[in-house]
């Protein structure tokens, strides 16, 4: 590149970076605490190195900030009110509506498929009490910014715009009487919000969920001081500290949300059934009473147990040496898919991971974990994850241009649609693509009830034809149960009609497998995320306040460091090569 070239290029760069220091303000989240390092896991990376079960205790221990939380929150008048809503809604053949963006959408579509996949199993093991509960089965529903495609790939940058939000209600057609339950950990995600007032302004009771704050929030960021102070909204506030692992709220937001959320769920269906059931019938599918924050601290002792952390620590080593020996790894699951499925999608950006590719992309790089059904082919499979049919976006040019969004997103706006997200091979189909690299092992996710269940040795079949091809099989079994297995995590999740807290286990025991393993491999710098995407303008205020603490300078230098990386990185060539975060690129910058 010549020198007039390179001048335009850095003039191009420090505009950007005005841009984002004086017109982006609301997007400068540094005094959010979900955005701040946890002085608690300072030096986690350090922990990981000396002794990995060691590492996960730490990392495990951010995770009792969560109970002090939902004890509270249980008892408040504003989680009471969410279920007599939700109560009213689902009695009364009204919906409820999950909304949520990136891990908190991912978390709206798994509590959605909660619901529906219970339903589908009463059908099959108990047809008599299916009939009497038969007309509360397509009661709830999930909107997930950039529609279920984004399960698989995040398009971020979908949530910097409220339009999309509202649209998406439009098309869910929220109407008075339904429930609309917004989840954002932050509180502040535009596209959300855009589902919150949307849904008022359509006559629908609205709930807002969130890990921060509200004072801060309401006063720092107007869109949501908005929402907070609606009187039409009611916020349910589950503030519980900064995150293990800084900027990772796929962690201890999402699982306070996760916790929260799937409790009210369950509590609601249990209030609709118990009007239509006898007490034996509800014993017998595990309707009862539960104190899920206690219950959640009995899981979260399990987990940390020394045996457990060991096993966990022998676990993520074997996961780290398939990677660094640039090797594959296939999970594959059933009952547990969708929440595999989601935390394996989440390690793209979180961690700059090449993301899932579809069958017939014969350029990108194969993703380094993928998830599979050996039972079912793809179109089955997704239909048996989610408990429904897909549901995409399949909006036009035309639509965007209407929503006022900039004109390079409407006159190219990216496939979204149902045609797309079959194209990603989760089913039992052979993909060649899994077998490309060595090492490449097959990981058998399960939990003890599913292997307890008479289903088990059809799925078990399923799993050894599957994986005849694989170099290596590796079983991960959470719970207790006698079914030999490769590593077992024991713990002993209570039964509950919705399984909440055997969906707690596996989300805590995949999350610190996911993050541990990135932390040996220097994606994690002390607690911070570090190998992190720029591509939404939150992240970008991330990756400034990352740059601006590891390398010692100020917010202004960092934010144009950043942005001089982003120019530099138009103009290399990455192909066939993982692209490196320009966070990371530019902190090598400054250490230089």
């Amino acid at each position: 590149m010549n020198s007039e070239n390179k001048k335009d290029m850095y003039a191009r760069a420090h505009q950007e970076a005005e841009n984002f220091l004086n017109n982006e303000k609301q997007f400068h989240l540094g005094m959010l605490p979900t955005e701040q390092s946890n002085p608690k896991t300072c030096g986690l990376d350090q922990r990981f190195a000396s002794s990995p079960a060691e590492g996960i205790k730490l990392l495990l221990s951010v995770d009792r900030d969560v109970q002090a939380m939902a004890k509270k929150v249980l008892a408040s008048e504003q989680f009471q009110k969410m279920v007599e809503a939700g109560t009213l809604a689902v009695t009364s053949g009204k919906k409820i509506v999950f909304s949520g963006c990136g891990a908190t959408g991912r978390l709206s579509i798994l509590l959605e498929s909660m619901w529906r996949c219970f339903f589908r199993e009463l059908r099959r093991e108990h047809p008599a009490i299916y009939t009497k509960a038969a007309r509360f089965e397509n009661s709830v529903f999930s909107i997930m910014t950039g529609g279920d495609y984004a399960l698989i790939r995040s398009v971020e940058y979908f949530e910097d715009y409220q339009q999309f939000g509202r649209q998406q209600v439009k098309e869910m057609n929220i109407t008075e009487g339904d429930v609309l339950i917004a989840i954002t950990e932050g509180g502040e995600t535009s596209s959300v919000l855009g589902t919150v007032d949307e849904s008022a302004n359509r006559g629908a009771k609205v709930f807002l969920l969130f890990n921060n704050p509200a004072d801060i929030l309401a006063k720092y960021i107007e869109r949501s001081r908005k929402a907070i102070e609606d009187p039409r909204v009611t916020v349910v506030d589950l503030y519980c500290g900064p995150m293990a692992v800084a900027g990772s709220t796929r962690m201890q937001a999402t699982t306070s949300e996760q916790l929260i959320g799937g409790a009210g769920l369950e509590i609601i269906l249990g209030n609709c059934l118990q009007q239509v059931l006898l007490p034996e019938e509800l014993e017998l599918i595990h309707v009862r009473n539960i104190d899920y924050a206690e219950e959640f601290t009995t899981l979260l002792n399990e987990l940390s147990s020394d045996s457990n952390t060991k096993t966990l620590g022998s676990y993520l080593e074997m996961e780290k040496e398939i990677y660094q020996e640039n090797g594959l790894i296939t999970y594959f699951a059933k009952d547990f898919l969708l929440d595999i499925f989601t935390d394996t999608t989440e390690r793209a950006p979180t961690f700059m991971l090449p993301p899932f590719k579809k069958f017939d992309d014969q350029v990108s790089l194969p993703s380094w974990a993928f998830v599979k059904n050996p039972l079912l082919p793809t179109t089955e499979a997704w239909e048996y994850v989610l408990g429904r049919p897909v549901r995409c976006l399949e909006w036009t040019s035309d639509l965007y241009r209407q929503m006022g969004v900039p004109d390079s997103l409407a006159s190219a706006p990216p496939q979204l649609d149902k045609t797309q997200i079959v194209k990603f091979h989760i089913g039992n189909e052979e993909d060649l693509s899994r077998l490309s690299r060595t090492p490449n092992r097959a990981i058998n996710i399960l939990g003890s009830r599913e292997v307890e269940n008479a289903s088990y040795s059809e799925y078990k079949t399923a799993f050894n034809r599957c994986t005849e091809k694989f170099q290596g099989r590796t079983s991960l079994l959470v719970g207790n149960s006698s079914e030999p297995a490769d590593f077992r995590i024991s713990c002993t999740p209570v039964p509950s009609a919705l399984n909440l807290m055997d969906h707690m286990a596996i989300k805590l025991v995949l999350n610190t497998v996911s993050t541990g393993t990135m932390i040996l491999m220097g994606r994690v710098t002390s607690n911070w995320m570090s190998w992190v995407e720029v591509s939404n303008k939150k992240l970008r205020d991330r990756g400034i306040r990352l740059i601006s603490e590891l390398c010692e300078v100020d917010y202004r230098e960092a934010c144009y460091a950043l942005h001089e990386t982003l120019e530099e990185m138009k103009t290399l060539d990455f192909t066939n090569q993982e692209r490196p975060s320009p966070v990371q690129y530019t902190i090598r910058k400054f250490i230089k």
